[in-house]
């Protein structure tokens, strides 16, 4: 299968590619920054093009089978539109060369809910903060590219994992319809549950979770390691 990934260059990108070339997929990874993508494999081709570049999009997309998108845009006071415009690019794309197939990656946090074992710190502090100051413009424009993928007649699943962290390989996920009462997601789970959409179509024109249940690191060790320390690439 021909995989067309957008966002390739960022943590989940990155590890999505990998295991798509391991499975034996031909891969074209799109990237603002195609001199800093470290693989190399005969079956990649790294894109150089911004996903807001509705001709760059239209050209990547042509020949592809499936499309994955794991954008990512740094939280900030500023507007974001990256997450709707770069959909919407997407979509049309899709739709003009007869792609059927698309995931995005979103958010727990567009429909942030309390979680049973969240307790005090995290459910009543960490957040709201985190999905009503911090992150607003973000999953404001996620519920956007939400409501665009959601009016498309493609082949569509939205994606909206937890907090996300670091673990060295993929352990036995669990894919949640909806909302699933669990805080983490590792990014390597993540991307494994976006490759295993493209052979499994009961979560088609649906939005599901990912939830990591092994190695979850406790709410300071995240923000420490994760939100403070650990940034997204720039895709």
């Amino acid at each position: 299968m021909h995989i067309t990934i957008f966002g390739a260059n960022g943590q989940t990108g990155r590890l999505l590619t990998g295991q798509a070339l391991s499975a034996g997929h031909r891969v074209s990874a799109v990237t603002r920054q195609p001199a800093t993508f470290p693989l190399r494999h005969e079956r990649l081709e790294v894109v150089g093009a911004d996903v807001r570049d509705a001709a760059a999009v239209d050209a990547v997309v042509a020949g592809t089978d499936a499309v994955l998108s794991t954008l990512g845009v740094p939280a900030g006071k500023e507007a974001i539109s990256t997450y709707s415009r770069g959909t919407s690019g997407i979509v049309t794309a899709m739709n003009r060369h007869g792609v059927r197939r698309l995931a995005v990656v979103s958010s727990s946090g567009v429909e942030a809910r309390t979680y049973s074992e969240g307790g005090f710190l995290f459910n009543r502090i960490l957040l709201p903060y985190v999905t009503r100051v911090l992150g607003r413009t973000l999953y404001d424009d996620m519920r956007r590219m939400e409501a665009v993928v959601r009016a498309s007649d493609l082949a569509w699943t939205i994606v909206r994992p937890g907090a996300l962290y670091h673990l060295p390989s993929v352990t036995d996920h669990t894919l949640v319809q909806g909302h699933a009462d669990g805080r983490f997601t590792a990014r390597v789970d993540l991307a494994a549950a976006l490759l295993r959409l493209l052979d499994d179509d009961r979560h088609v024109r649906s939005t599901i979770s990912v939830v990591t249940t092994v190695e979850n690191p406790t709410v300071l060790r995240w923000i420490h390691r994760e939100a403070l320390m650990r940034k997204d690439r720039p895709a």
